[in-house]
């Protein structure tokens, strides 16, 4: 899906090398999920119950607003 990929280069591309080891792994974690959650997580505004899986949500979210 064009609108995950854009999201996720772009997090990747500009944020993801100088993140600390917490917020890689939480990324690692997310690109794991299947297309149709990570769109729900990303995209549909669904929240995760799991911590590790939301910091990385808000993490590439943010990204996409700079």
């Amino acid at each position: 899906m064009r609108e995950l990929d854009v999201l996720l280069t772009g997090y990747l591309e500009k944020s993801y090398p100088a993140s600390d080891d917490v917020s890689k792994r939480a990324f690692r974690r997310l690109l794991e999920l299947p297309d149709p959650e990570l769109n729900a997580l990303l995209l549909g505004g669904i929240k995760s119950a799991e911590i590790d899986i939301a910091h990385a949500v808000t993490l590439v979210r943010g990204e996409a607003g700079t």
